[in-house]
């Protein structure tokens, strides 16, 4: 035994030596992002769905028989509002995944702007809030509508 150390001081010594080795982080190890869906499916199948239930739910419809005001009415409607923006919000975060990623810049920009847009959608619903969620729906068309400007003009040009 160690000259000083009695028994219990050795072995407290090897739990504390043997507890700051379990405190070290592994290797960071790559995560195996897989996209399930071509950027086309995934928009069309998972996001759009998703960003058609906001703006279903959000602001009025002027017919000729008058106006009918669009949000939710039950517990279960703004439920479903809050479910869709949540989708919304992750399809932005999915967007910025290697394999989905256009590029490192506007790309991002768009896709962050999803995740806004989808959070505010879910904050408006869960607050019940009409306006919110309109003003909600507008910053998400705003976002999608500049993305497919750069995006999808790019493609059809073959740029």
């Amino acid at each position: 035994m160690l000259q000083g150390f009695g028994r219990r001081q050795f072995i407290g010594l090897m739990v504390l030596c043997g507890l700051t080795a379990c405190g070290q982080s592994p290797e960071p190890q790559a995560i195996p992002f897989k996209p399930t869906a071509s950027i086309h499916d995934f928009m069309v199948w998972g996001l759009e769905p998703a960003a058609d239930v906001i703006w279903g739910n959000a602001g009025y419809i002027i017919t000729h028989d008058g106006e009918q005001d669009l949000q939710p009415t039950t517990q279960e409607g703004w439920d479903h509002v809050r479910n869709a923006a949540t989708t919304v919000a992750e399809a932005g975060n999915l967007l910025m995944m290697p394999g989905y990623a256009a590029d490192p810049g506007d790309w991002v920009e768009y896709s962050a702007g999803l995740v806004m847009a989808g959070i505010r959608a879910r904050d408006a619903a869960q607050a019940k809030d009409a306006d919110a969620l309109f003003q909600a729906g507008a910053n998400l068309y705003s976002v999608c509508l500049a993305c497919h400007n750069r995006y999808i003009i790019q493609v059809q040009q073959g740029i």
